[in-house]
C-alpha cells in the first residue's frame, strides 16, 4: 500500500511540473492576480550555499541532532555531517518516507538544528515551524530555505515556474512579530530564514493579523525590514548571542 501511495504522489507532483501547466498558471497570475513589479535584483551567486551555512552552524555549536523537513534529491541532507540526522520527505530523499505532519505526530526526539524546506506554502510552512519549535532543544536553531523571492512569480501560489520560492516569506514575517522568537533572514541561497527560541531583539510591528493575505508589493518595497535581512558574517555572530 505504501509503495502505491508513493508512486501516486510522484505522478501527482510530476503532472503539476509539466511546462504547459506552468505556462497556464503564469498567464493566470499575470492577468488576474498580483501585478508584476519587476525584479529585486537579488544576487546569491557569490553568497554561501545552504550546505556550507548549515554545516558551519552545526560545527560551531557542536550540535549532535539534525532534522531536515523536505529533502527532495538530498542536495543538502547527504552533505550534512552530524552525529544523528533524520530527513523527512513523502516523495524522495532523506531516510523517512513520510509527511512532516505525520512525522511530528509520532516523533519523540529533540533536535539542535532543524532545516525546513518542505512544501513552500504559507500554511504548511507555518505548521512546520510551530511543530519544530516544540521539539527544538534549548539553544537550538531553526533554518528555512527560500525566504527571499526575487519577483512576484517566484513566490506565486500555485507554482507557475521552475525557479520557485513559494510564499515562505509570509510565515517568516508572522514569526517576526512574536516577542519570544528571535527571527532573521540570511542573504544567501535564496534567503535562509533563521529562528531562535529566545527574546526577539528586533520585534516587527505590522498592521495585520492575517499574514496569508500579505501582498507581494509590501514585501517588494520593504523586504529588508520585513525579513530582518543580515549577511552570513552577521548570522555567525547572531548564533553566539
Amino acid at each position: 500500500m505504501n509503495k502505491i501511495v508513493h508512486f501516486l504522489n510522484k505522478k501527482y507532483q510530476r503532472f503539476f511540473e509539466i511546462r504547459k501547466i506552468f505556462e497556464l498558471r503564469h498567464f493566470i497570475h499575470r492577468k488576474f492576480k498580483e501585478k508584476d513589479l519587476g525584479s529585486l535584483g537579488l544576487d546569491f551567486s557569490d553568497k554561501p550555499i545552504r550546505q556550507d551555512i548549515v554545516q558551519k552552524i552545526i560545527d560551531k555549536k557542536k550540535f549532535k541532532n539534525y532534522l531536515e523537513i523536505g529533502c527532495n534529491k538530498d542536495e543538502l541532507f547527504s552533505k550534512i555531517i552530524c552525529e544523528n540526522k533524520i530527513g523527512v520527505d513523502p516523495i524522495r530523499g532523506g531516510n523517512l518516507r513520510i509527511t512532516s505532519d505525520k512525522f511530528f505526530q509520532n516523533n519523540n526526539n529533540k533536535f539542535d538544528c532543524i532545516f525546513i524546506d518542505g512544501l513552500h506554502k504559507y500554511h504548511q510552512v507555518r505548521k512546520d515551524i510551530i511543530n519544530s519549535l516544540k521539539v527544538l532543544n534549548e539553544n537550538g536553531i531553526i533554518l528555512l530555505h527560500d525566504c527571499l523571492p526575487n519577483d512576484v512569480f517566484a513566490q506565486a501560489v500555485p507554482r507557475c515556474q521552475h525557479v520557485w520560492n513559494g510564499d515562505v516569506w509570509k510565515a517568516l514575517v508572522e514569526f517576526r512579530t512574536h516577542e519570544n522568537l528571535d527571527v532573521y533572514t540570511c542573504y544567501a541561497d535564496h534567503g535562509i530564514g533563521v529562528i531562535f527560541n529566545r527574546k526577539n531583539k528586533n520585534l516587527l510591528k505590522i498592521g495585520t493579523t492575517d499574514f496569508h493575505k500579505l501582498k507581494f508589493e509590501e514585501y517588494f518595497n520593504n523586504y529588508k525590514s520585513l525579513m530582518n535581512v543580515i549577511s552570513f558574517e552577521e548570522l555567525l555572530k547572531v548564533v553566539d548571542l
